[in-house]
């Protein structure tokens, strides 16, 4: 017969495959060379155990499937098809000289998509074929488009959450540098008079101490109210130890300018235009801020901090978000120090000290700078390290972490310098941080 006509009508894929199953010789013969004449790749099976196997190792697009076979049956080799998670949305047609109502819903219960019966007629057989391979490719296409458009709504949310997330930090940090750049200005005012006064109050007790030696040269024997005053005050100790009051006070006063100084430098408020900076003192100003975490306790000693800075150019940046990224990082290093203590004597501890080393150094093309930060710590699995920089990823307890810090210091580097920021890291090892920016 032409099967021309059937080509036109049928416009199928040269590649559809067609599995066709059934244990009389002649039956297969007769269908396979029907289905190719029309274009149709063809495979054939006369066992139901093969079939199932034939139809994992190469996905066909549709089943013809003979429901009498010896072995285990059509019903039985559809049900074993349809509970397969690699072949159950092939579509399968069952071909029968049983047209009994009960057999027909008995194959279609279990997944059937159609019925032919024999001896079936070859435009019905192909029209049959037709229709349900063009749902087939209809569902296909469908899944396709879903999954794409799942998939553009996850990077459309994701970029969202980013988005808001971004925003909400940068309000955050906008309303603390205001805070704390008010707080150190108030802080500034009465500590510079002070440091100020405590100049003139040096000089001036030295010239008072002056005039009591004078006085006690020239008058060795004053009264004895006097003599009785002077021993009830320990005037000697008092002249010796006020100096040292004076000197004392006079640190501590710097300490607060110091620490002023370096809150200033660490929430500078960023413009909307990269500025000029020095990247040691944000580093020096964060490390400032995190001091009272650096301090021996009743568990450990010190945590040392080992500085090793190059002679870098002033970077272009935004000064006040990378401050962040070095709160983050140091953070999280002394938070993995902590852990590694955990169970650890304070003589352990001092005997392999909590350390954390600091690193900048210019690119061999002297085109980028790199910023190290290492600790000693507990370290990192490979799997942690995967997702160490995923939105809202955390290894810490409920109430002590977010996930917020290492996505935000990320996407500070990466998005807003045109850096990169990566973790190199192994159980037992602890974990170094790389900070790579660009100087133009």
């Amino acid at each position: 017969m032409n099967y021309k006509p059937y080509l036109q009508m049928l416009n199928l894929l040269e590649d559809s495959l067609i599995l066709v199953v059934d244990d009389t010789t002649t039956n297969l013969e007769i269908v396979f060379d029907i289905l190719t004449n029309v274009g149709f790749k063809v495979v054939t099976e006369n066992d139901g155990k093969r079939a199932v196997q034939q139809a994992e190792d190469k996905l066909p697009d549709l089943i013809l499937l003979d429901v009498m076979m010896p072995g285990i049956d059509g019903f039985e080799t559809c049900q074993k098809l349809k509970e397969n998670s690699v072949t159950c949305d092939i579509p399968v047609i069952f071909m029968t000289a049983n047209s009994d109502t009960n057999s027909k819903v008995k194959g279609l219960s279990i997944g059937a998509v159609d019925y032919i019966t024999k001896p079936f007629h070859e435009e019905e057989l192909l029209a049959r074929i037709k229709t349900h391979l063009q749902l087939r490719n209809l569902t296909k296409t469908l899944e396709k488009r879903v999954a794409e458009r799942t998939a553009a709504l996850s990077r459309a949310l994701k970029d969202l959450q980013e988005s808001q997330l971004q925003l909400v930090q940068t309000e955050k940090m906008s309303a603390l540098g205001q805070l704390v750049a008010g707080v150190a200005h108030e802080i500034n005012n009465p500590v510079g008079f002070i440091h100020g006064n405590l100049g003139h109050a040096s000089v001036y007790f030295q010239d008072m101490a002056n005039i009591i030696n004078l006085y006690q040269q020239h008058y060795p024997n004053p009264v004895p109210k006097i003599q009785e005053e002077i021993a009830g005050i320990d005037l000697k100790y008092m002249l010796s130890d006020l100096p040292n009051l004076i000197s004392s006070m006079k640190e501590g006063v710097q300490r607060i300018r110091n620490i002023s100084t370096s809150l200033r430098i660490f929430s500078r408020a960023d413009s909307d235009r990269k500025v000029f900076c020095n990247i040691h003192d944000g580093i020096d100003s964060t490390i400032m801020i995190l001091k009272h975490r650096l301090k021996a306790s009743e568990a450990r000693p010190d945590i040392k901090i080992v500085k090793s800075y190059d002679i870098l150019p002033d970077l272009e940046c935004f000064i006040g978000q990378l401050n962040q990224v070095f709160m983050n990082l140091l953070a999280n290093a002394i938070d993995a120090l902590e852990e590694s203590n955990i169970g650890r004597t304070y003589i352990e501890v001092e005997a392999n000290p909590n350390e954390i080393l600091i690193q900048t150094t210019l690119t061999e093309d002297n085109n980028h700078i790199l910023i190290r930060i290492k600790d000693n710590g507990i370290g990192m699995s490979a799997d942690v390290q995967e997702k160490i920089f995923d939105h809202l990823f955390t290894t810490k307890s409920v109430g002590q972490g977010t996930g917020l810090g290492l996505s935000i210091a990320h996407h500070i580097v990466v998005e807003k310098h045109g850096g990169t920021l990566e973790v190199n890291s192994a159980l037992g090892n602890g974990s170094e941080f790389i900070i790579k920016l660009p100087i133009s």
